[in-house]
């Protein structure tokens, strides 16, 4: 099914999300023989606002992967005439006349909607702002869950972290509540809580939500801890970090069968004691950003 733009995570239905799963598994077959060339007249740009390593060098494998060609600039607000005060519709009118497909870093939480308004060719929302969504990294959330597990329904998760400007948190929490009997447990510093917007989402889609200021009563319950960062400067009390943190003294309270995930990068509340735990898959699922970009590259650039 061809999509004009992948824009945030409510646009994607659960056969949508079937169908995409398939052709992210199909992907992975492409990459074990070393790609194809059945994009060879394509061209990507990225345009990143903030910098990035893994999303953009994901996309831009992806790309390569698939046979086509890539040009890039990172942190474009400083090395583009954006510098001398350039709107972004105007960068976007002018690179979609040179590309086939536009991978967007914005600093603006409505960034991507902004481009899209004006762009001759499909964009692809790699992270808008602070507080915005990355559905992208949503979806390679998603698709490395449903790879373990073969299915959604029932799932119950935990994210912890600084939620309230959590991009991916935000946007893999649109995508479950597309399924049923979903648990979530926003684990959090109060002043870092998920905000009202996503809160209110989920209770009109009658999905269960809980909201927890540690998680050392959850952990045997969750089938998935979703851990992200949370920057020392925004709160109040320090010593109190430790209590998001995730280490080897934790792993035997979680269910055997249990994942952690992190978007990555991390810091010290995802500690490296963790790594040989079969449990922590957040290098597979950086891995399978490779796969989904492609899937999600095809979906954007192939024929009616």
């Amino acid at each position: 099914m061809k999509m004009q733009h992948v824009l945030e995570s409510q646009q994607f239905t659960v056969p949508l999300l079937m169908e995409f799963f398939q052709r992210a598994r199909s992907m992975e077959k492409i990459v074990a023989r070393g790609g194809t060339m059945d994009y060879h007249d394509k061209i990507m740009a990225t345009l990143f606002y903030r910098p990035s390593t893994r999303t953009r060098f994901s996309f831009e494998a992806a790309m390569y992967r698939l046979g086509g060609k890539v040009f890039s600039t990172e942190q474009a607000n400083m090395f583009s005439s954006e510098v001398e005060g350039e709107q972004l519709e105007d960068t976007i009118r002018i690179i979609s006349s040179f590309c086939d497909v536009i991978v967007l870093r914005s600093l603006e939480s409505n960034g991507a909607r902004r481009a899209a308004a004006v762009s001759t060719v499909p964009v692809m929302n790699a992270g808008d702002g602070a507080g915005g969504q990355h559905p992208t990294q949503a979806l390679l959330d998603l698709y490395t869950i449903y790879r373990e597990r073969r299915s959604l329904d029932g799932l119950s998760i935990a994210f912890i972290g600084e939620l309230d400007q959590g991009r991916t948190a935000r946007s893999l929490a649109y995508l479950l509540s597309k399924f049923d009997r979903v648990k979530i447990y926003f684990v959090s510093p109060p002043e870092l809580q998920m905000k009202q917007d996503i809160l209110d989402h989920l209770e009109a889609n009658e999905v269960w939500y809980s909201l927890e200021t540690g998680f050392e009563n959850i952990l045997g319950e969750v089938d998935v801890v979703y851990q992200t960062r949370i920057h020392p400067e925004r709160v109040s009390d320090h010593s109190q970090l430790r209590r998001y943190m995730i280490d080897a003294g934790v792993l035997p309270k979680m269910k055997p069968d249990a994942m952690i995930l992190h978007p990555l990068p991390r810091t010290v509340e995802l500690d490296k004691t963790v790594d040989g735990d079969p449990r922590a898959l957040y290098f597979r699922q950086a891995q399978n950003g490779l796969f989904v970009r492609m899937a999600l590259l095809t979906m954007v650039l192939e024929d009616e």
